[in-house]
Parts: structure tokens; sequence; C-alpha cells
């Protein structure tokens, strides 16, 4: 589905990830941890066309996105939850949501999608007049998946979606995102909680320095010593 390939990004002069490949296929969930700064986030918003390449290779099936122009990356069946989420807060939850579904062919889908995020989200259907600048963060971060969902993607890019987060509300959030993921969706998660990371993926990827320095499947990444100590706090 997804392919990355030797992938370099850089802000200027100054580069923030390179020579970082990694696969994510349909119906996974696949997990990129690593510390602040590694150039997590940078790699997401450019398979979401947010943040251009320099060189490498940024497949979606057969669709070679380093081609495509970013405002049509979403067209293709690509949907990122951005870190901090970055809602209108002063549009209420349903104009949110609706931002999700402009291109005409989700927009046909419009009524069935939202039911489907109300369904997941009974508390916006609840707030759904509400402004989203109002809500607590938890709900923000719902409105935020929820506006993603309503592009109908067939890969969901989720960018720290536990950030800032209760932990009682990131329990919901990772139940959401299996909910999500059982619909057929697959999941693309750059996540700092590393424990929450590797217990939903399929596969994880360790992104340092804006390098990929090791992947697996997250029942041997766990038992990597330096995993183990460097991000899970085990000796």
């Amino acid at each position: 589905m997804l392919e990355v390939r030797q992938l370099a990004i850089a802000y200027g002069d100054a580069p923030a990830v390179w020579d970082a490949s990694l696969d994510v296929a349909a119906g996974e969930i696949v997990s990129v941890i690593g510390p602040n700064g590694a150039g997590k986030s940078t790699l997401v918003n450019t398979i979401a066309g947010l943040q251009r390449a320099r060189s490498g290779a940024l497949r979606f099936g057969e669709v070679d996105l380093l081609r495509v122009p970013s405002h049509e990356v979403c067209g293709h069946g690509i949907a990122l939850v951005p870190e901090g989420r970055r809602l209108f807060t002063r549009m209420s939850v349903e104009d949110n949501l609706d931002v999700g579904c402009y291109r005409a062919g989700a927009r046909r889908d419009r009524a069935v999608t939202l039911e489907r995020v109300y369904g997941l989200f009974p508390i916006l259907r609840e707030r759904r007049r509400q402004l989203a600048g109002s809500l607590s963060g938890g709900q923000q971060q719902m409105v935020a998946i929820g506006r993603a969902l309503m592009a109908r993607p067939r890969l969901l890019l989720l960018d720290e979606p536990s950030l800032g987060l209760a932990p009682a509300v990131v329990d919901r959030m990772f139940e959401i995102i299996r909910a999500i993921h059982a619909e057929g969706v697959a999941i693309l998660l750059v996540e700092q909680n590393v424990v929450r990371a590797l217990d939903i993926a399929d596969r994880a990827y360790v992104l340092e320095e804006g390098r990929i320095v090791t992947e697996g499947v997250p029942s041997v990444l766990r038992e990597e010593p330096r995993i183990r100590e460097a991000y899970l706090g085990l000796r």
C-alpha cells in the first residue's frame, strides 16, 4: 500500500530525515517511535503532502506521491490527523468535520460518513453546534480524527494522538484507533507513548536523528536491550 524508500527531507540546508524506508500494507497498523526531534512529524507530514522530500521514493499503491500536488494527496486516500489537532476553533464541531469532506467523492457520502463519525464519538453529536475551541482536549482530538475520517481514507496518518491527554482519555483514544482499524483502514501511527504504540501495532519502526535505526514486530522490539532501556524504562 504505502512504500517509502530512502526518503530524504530537509528544511533549507538542514537535513531532518534521510535514507528513511518503511512500508504499510493494507489493513496494518504500523507505529513509528523515537525521541523528540527525531523527525517523526516531518516524515508523516511529507507522506501527507505538507512537506516536500528532497529525494527518495514515496508511493501509495500505483501513485507516485512525490509527483502529486499537496492538495491532491487526500484525494488518493490518505488523511492526516496532525499533531496539536489544528482545528478551526471558532467554527462549530460539525463545520470542522465538514472540512474533511470537501472532495466531491467524500461530499457525496457525507451523511453516511457523518453518522459513522458520530457513532464512534457520540459526544460530538451532542456538541455538534458547539464551537470546537470550547471543547476539552480529548473532545478536540475526537473532532480532529473525525475530520480525517470524513475524507474516507484508506490510510490514516496519526501524529501524536495521545499528546496532552489524561490517561483515561488516552485509553479511549486507543480503543477508537482499534475500532477504525477494524473497519479496514490502514494506520500509520506516530506516537511518543511507546508502550501504547507497540501494544497496538502489527509492526514498528524506530526513528532516531532522522534515520530508521531498527524495525520489527513489537514482541521482538520489546526484547531489544537498547529499546527496553531507552523507551520502556526497563533494564
